[in-house]
């Protein structure tokens, strides 16, 4: 292959794509295909027994509903069924062609099957001895049953030609298959290849089967008539036994449907010649025709009598009532499309007019159909005339001026307005029904004329309206102008927009416009005044606590901008409040959760620490959570805090300290700050580096050690406020140079649907990768800022004991640490 004709890599890509698109949509189009087919049957069936039995088409629903269960079939089957029986051929009489029987004299002996075959296809006359010499001559082993030959018309239907072997009870029942209607035989005809059904169970699951029941012939094949052209008859074979075609049946087969071509493509054609050439001669006759004509050609049954039409020619003007139009309609037959036609004056009048030759003119009729689920209906007269044994049909639309009228009432509806008109010459005035309902008036009493109707006004709009009517009916000037009146409903507000048409002096002699009743809108206006208001009130009650929050937490502590040290320690603290960024001052030191506001409200929260020195020179850290937001919160912490500070500067010991606050918290009454909260309490001495804890519910501590990150293991302590039977327990840990020490609030673990466990393990080793980074400086903050949102507040105490102790010798204490700064201790804060 030359290179210049291979597709570059790009366009066999796109080739690729729309391959796939295409056939994706060729399967949706087959599904809506099989679905309209399947709708089509349906409401055709309903047609058959509403003319049969006089019943509504709800009552003819529920029939074949009630006879497919009765008779154990599928809905669609019965739907078959019952079509079947529009035209019944009459009964066959029992018969065998003479070809048939000379065959099976011959036992197969001769010049082979299909040898035999050909010489009985010399003598066959039509489907039925067709079908009847494929039965003797494939058949005679006790492999094929019976044999069923379907034509092929041009709207894709199968109409049953010949049979044999097939009872005619199902043959009438066959008769005709409209396309897709699932049946094996329409795959063969549409891909042009034979389809061999061998499994029952699958098979059932993917066709309809034919026959009753259809366990009859566990195996058959429908094999499609070759031909140049398209297809245009298909032979099905049937057998009783159960098992696979053997090779040599199916090319056996095959060849005898390939012999038979010739006799069957003959019983598929329609004819040609003289009666193709009137149809185009009426073509173009209604070509120049700008009504809804068509030509119909009765199609019948065996036994003569008319069982449909076909649309053979069409005026490009006719259009039916699912849009279809022109050549759209050509080749469809009126039932399958036109269901509900069946039984119908229409109906008798074509059969009657195709009969005498009598011109048929009907009374205004109304069609109704579903279209794409939603019912649509049509009223129209129908005219029609005989043509050489075809019908010349004509209809006329008599709802198109109801239709523009039901569509201005309802428009008038919808937008709650209604027109008016008033003729100055003949002093008439007239007003459309939806302006009676917008002022609340009784028809009875009349439409009112302009000079009357500021006397219907709320007196503070009569100057206004009163003026602009003056002007429009002095020099023509156009209105647009709002009003009030009162009604028994109360007031409304309404509006109207009018001109006047001048005469040839310039002098009004007509007015129209319309009336809008604004009286809802103006409501939404009024309910969003009002809603503004609130929200103006509400900002101010805002604004008045987020003063009340500052200077609370000025009257609290105020806040150091640098990092703490104590008792020869280095702390830092870090602060996010929820839903905001790090609140930080230097190193994102923080105090009190007050500054945590937004526009929406005060985001103060319960997250705080403290870090102070006692007086023995011992230092105490504690980390708190109350339960909530708020300024109830920061009532509890405040409380919580000022309580654990005063017993430990008095030599309490840690386990009373938390026993004591939380017998506090339960004896506080929830209208007055009660809640729970958590705590962990610290005190560490610095002359042996011996640090004691105690724990409320709180999370455990996270030491980081020698390239290490562990959390410490948890003594007793309940939840403060939860219960009176709480005990808590303390633990002992010995601090080394280096070391970090990591106090934090559970909103810096906790995420939503994760296990606490997940939360824990982040932790430690984010804080280990900063420590070991050299990042250890701002291990606080990263880690307070680390969250992806922030659903809670965040407090983190970074305690780390320097690796050389840096003394200010004018400062030493007793036993040579430094001197701390009084009570550099607070509750978290964001600012």
């Amino acid at each position: 292959m030359n290179s210049d004709s291979a597709l570059p890599a790009e366009s066999a890509t796109d080739v690729l794509a729309l391959t796939k698109v295409v056939t994706r949509l060729r399967s949706e189009i087959a599904e809506m295909e099989a679905v309209a087919a399947t709708s089509a049957v349906l409401e055709r069936a309903k047609g058959v027994l509403m003319a049969e039995a006089a019943v509504s088409a709800d009552t003819a629903y529920e029939m074949l509903l009630t006879n497919a269960e009765q008779r154990r079939r599928t809905l669609l089957e019965e739907c078959w069924i019952t079509l079947g029986r529009i035209s019944p051929a009459p009964a066959p009489v029992a018969r065998t062609s003479a070809a048939a029987a000379d065959f099976a004299r011959s036992d197969g002996a001769g010049p082979g099957v299909l040898g035999q075959l050909a010489q009985g296809l010399a003598d066959v006359h039509g489907p039925d001895e067709v079908a009847e010499l494929l039965l003797a001559a494939l058949g005679g082993d006790g492999d094929l049953d019976a044999v069923m030959i379907y034509t092929v018309d041009t709207a894709g239907s199968l109409d049953l030609a010949g049979t044999a072997g097939v009872g005619d009870e199902l043959a009438r029942q066959w008769s005709r298959v409209p396309p897709p209607a699932g049946v094996a035989a329409l795959e063969a005809v549409a891909r042009r290849r034979a389809v061999w059904l061998e499994d029952p169970v699958q098979d059932a699951a993917r066709y309809r089967l034919i026959g009753d029941p259809p366990e009859r012939w566990p195996t058959r094949a429908w094999i499609p008539v070759p031909g140049a052209g398209p297809t245009r008859a298909v032979v099905g074979f049937f057998r009783t036994t159960r098992a696979p075609f053997a090779p040599r049946t199916r090319v056996l087969w095959r060849r005898a449907v390939r012999l038979c071509a010739a006799h069957l493509r003959a019983a598929g054609r329609r004819p040609v010649g003289e009666g193709l050439e009137e149809v185009k001669a009426v073509q173009r006759v209604l070509d120049g025709l700008s009504a809804s004509v068509i030509l119909l050609t009765p199609l019948c049954a065996r036994g003569g009598e008319v069982e449909d039409y076909r649309i053979d020619a069409a005026s490009p003007g006719a259009v039916d009532l699912a849009g279809r139009a022109g050549k759209e309609l050509i080749g469809r037959r009126v039932l399958e499309s036109y269901p509900t036609v069946a039984g119908t004056a229409v109906w008798d009048g074509y059969l009657d007019t195709l009969a005498t030759g009598t011109v048929f003119q009907s009374e205004p009729l109304t069609y109704r159909e579903v279209l794409a689920g939603a019912p649509g209906e049509t009223t129209y007269s129908v005219r029609a005339a005989r043509l050489d044994g075809r019908l010349v049909v004509s209809w006329t639309h008599l709802d198109g001026h109801e239709r523009d009228v039901r569509k201005l009432a309802d428009m008038q509806r919808l937008g709650n307005l209604g027109w008016a008109n008033w003729d100055l010459k003949t002093d008439t005035v007239t007003w459309s029904d939806q302006v009676y309902a917008i002022f609340g008036r009784d028809p009875a009493e009349g439409p009112m004329t302009l000079e009357e109707l500021p006397l219907h006004l709320v007196p503070n709009d009569r100057p206004a309206l009163t003026a602009s009517v003056q002007r429009l009916l002095g020099d023509g000037t156009a209105i647009d102008q709002p009003f009030r009146i009162t009604t028994g409903d109360g007031a409304r507000h309404l509006r109207i927009v009018a001109e006047a048409r001048t005469d040839a002096d310039g002098a009004p002699v007509e007015v129209h416009g319309f009336f809008q009743d604004l009286t809802a809108q103006r409501d939404v206006e009024f309910a969003l005044r009002e809603s503004e208001r609130a929200v103006l009130v509400q900002r101010g009650m805002l604004r008045a606590e987020r003063a009340l929050a500052a200077r609370l937490q000025n009257a609290l502590l105020p806040i150091p901008e640098q990092s703490l040290e104590i008792a020869g320690l280095c702390i830092r603290v870090a602060y996010v409040p929820s839903d905001s960024g790090v609140n930080a001052g230097g190193l994102t030191i923080g105090g009190l959760n007050l500054s945590g506001l937004n526009a929406g409200g005060v985001n103060v929260g319960g997250d705080w620490y403290s870090a102070i020195e006692l007086p023995d020179h011992s230092a105490l850290f504690v980390v708190g959570d109350v339960a909530g937001h708020g300024l109830d919160a920061v009532a509890t912490m405040a409380q919580l805090r000022f309580t654990a500070k005063g017993m430990a500067v008095t030599g309490s010991a840690l386990p009373d300290v938390l026993a004591r606050l939380n017998t506090l918290l339960l004896h506080t009454p929830p209208e007055s700050g009660g809640t729970t909260a958590t705590m962990i309490m610290a005190r560490y001495q610095p002359w042996d580096r011996r640090l004691t804890w105690v724990r409320a519910g709180h999370p455990p501590p996270l030491l980081i050690r020698d390239g290490e990150a562990r959390f410490l293991p948890l003594p007793e302590g309940a939840l403060l406020g939860a219960t009176f039977d709480a005990v808590y327990a303390y633990d002992i840990l010995d601090l080394r140079p280096g070391d970090h020490l990591v106090l934090y609030t559970d909103g810096l673990v906790e995420q939503p649907g994760e296990d606490i466990g997940t939360g824990l393990d982040r932790l430690a080793d984010a804080a280990l990768r900063l420590v070991e980074t050299g990042r250890a400086g701002t291990l606080a903050r990263t880690l307070a800022a680390a969250r992806p949102d922030h659903r809670d507040d965040v407090c983190v105490l970074d305690i780390r004991v320097p690796e050389v102790p840096t003394v200010n010798p004018d400062e030493e204490g007793p036993r040579g640490q430094r001197r701390l700064r009084p009570d550099l201790n607070g509750p978290a804060r964001a600012g």
